[in-house]
């Protein structure tokens, strides 16, 4: 990821088809439509970004036919050089959490990404197969800590006996799994990027930051810098409609990556920000 990030810039790009975004592209809400909509998708977005975020759901929804548009993205972005963050958001226990790491992070698999979501709410414990096999294979996981969508504040911001909240703890447990990793763990979470400054302490994370919201809702680059401070290594703001929104046109769609690339890099060419980035192993 950080040799990417050095070549391509940290914005991770969403491939998310939508059912709107099919009908704004003129497609049929069909297995036709679904792949004819991601690989187009693909074809710009893989070859202009560091990470490409495909969103399980929306090709799940088509049952068989969209699991396999869903591992032709998987193999056609690899193939154009941007790495596969997949956003499955899995979180199970035992045996079924194994399966789900079988099926996502298992070399052997069609869907194996480098990276995926998964979710700690059944226990942060219960990541531990995920957590093992990624670092076995060279992969990672993005841990939901505090998401972006309002419904999860009550939940995340919940406090602990400790007096942390939820979401400080999950940091904190995957801090404790970066810690003396270089030049980042491989164990990173997920913070929207519309969450409000100073609900976090990112400090000790060591690991990388899924940061969704940039772009559609609304959040923006001075957001990220009131969220994450100066040092924006390893983040990875996350932009999936206000990018494809831009599409049937692909040049357009292209034009649209590199203007929000050009905006992200200019934030991290900002006083203070430059140093961290040379320093970036």
């Amino acid at each position: 990821m950080a040799e990417k990030i050095r070549e391509r810039g940290p914005l991770c790009a969403g491939i998310d088809p939508h059912p709107g975004l099919l009908d704004a592209w003129g497609l049929e809400r069909t297995p036709a439509g679904l792949e004819k909509f991601a690989l187009s998708a693909v074809e710009v977005l893989a070859a202009e970004v560091a990470v490409v975020k495909p969103q399980s759901a929306f090709f799940e929804a088509y049952g068989a036919a969209g699991i396999a548009v869903l591992e032709r993205v998987v193999t056609e972005a690899r193939l154009a050089g941007a790495l596969v963050l997949l956003d499955v958001k899995r979180g199970d226990i035992g045996s079924t959490m194994g399966a789900y790491t079988a099926a996502y992070l298992d070399g052997h698999s069609a869907l194996a990404a480098d990276a995926v979501t998964v979710s700690p709410y059944l226990g942060f414990g219960s990541l531990a197969p995920a957590v093992t096999a990624a670092r076995e294979q060279g992969r990672g996981v993005f841990v939901l800590a505090r998401t972006s969508n309002p419904e999860a504040a009550g939940l995340q911001n919940a406090l602990l006996p400790n007096g942390k909240t939820v979401a400080q703890s999950i940091v904190d447990e995957v801090a404790a799994l970066n810690a003396g990793a270089e030049p980042l763990g491989d164990v990173g979470v997920v913070v929207g990027a519309t969450v409000a400054p100073g609900e976090l302490d990112l400090s000790a994370l060591n690991g990388p930051v899924l940061a969704p919201g940039f772009g559609a809702q609304g959040a923006t680059v001075s957001d990220l810098r009131a969220l994450f401070g100066a040092d924006l290594r390893g983040v990875l703001p996350a932009s999936s409609r206000d990018l494809l929104r831009r599409g049937p046109d692909l040049a357009a769609l292209r034009a649209g990556v590199r203007e929000v690339r050009a905006l992200i890099g200019q934030s991290l060419d900002e006083p203070g920000v430059t140093q961290q980035r040379e320093a970036f192993p």
